[in-house]
Parts: C-alpha cells; structure tokens; sequence
C-alpha cells in the first residue's frame, strides 16, 4: 500500500489491508490534521481493501468531521462500491466519482 499526495488530495495504491493499517492510518491522520476543506482520497489504484481496512477510512471520516474537514472518497473501484453499498456506509461517506 502507497499513499501520495498532500493534505488535500492522497493517492491511495494497492492493498489496504490489516498489515498496512497502521502505517495507512498515520498518513493519513497526519494529512487530517495538516490541512483544510476536503480531503480526496483517490481510489482508482486500490487493489482490495478488508475490514480493518474500511475501518481506517471509517477513522479517517471521524477524525475529519471532528477537524471540520470532510473526506471524500473518488474513482472508488466497483467492487469496493459493492461493499459500502452493502454495509450502507455509501449514506455516510461522501464518494465522487
């Protein structure tokens, strides 16, 4: 798993996954906490994700909408889509497309 970016818009590649949760999570807290308006995550490149994966971003959200920031999920793979249709978590995270 690699994530690029600033603290506005990340690349996020590969596998996030529970051996990249924790180095995931700290990236992505750091860009949170450094910066202001959205954060676009950019998903086009993420291969899979698991539940601690999704637990991450689920993280993520919180720790934005406590930072008065919103994150915001874009080119997110179809399967993946299945998967937060299916959780239901399409109706609390914001996706572009």
């Amino acid at each position: 798993m690699h994530i690029k970016g600033d603290h506005a818009e990340l690349v996020v590649e590969g596998r996030l996954d529970v051996r990249s949760a924790a180095d995931a999570r700290t990236a992505l807290h750091d860009a949170v906490d450094s910066g202001q308006g959205d954060l676009v995550l950019d998903l086009k490149a993420l291969h899979s994700w698991d539940a601690t994966g999704l637990g991450v971003i689920m993280g993520v959200h919180r720790r934005a909408g406590r930072c008065g920031r919103r994150l915001v999920l874009r080119d997110v793979p179809p399967q993946m889509q299945r998967v937060l249709v299916a959780t239901r978590l399409h109706r609390i995270l914001t996706i572009a497309s």
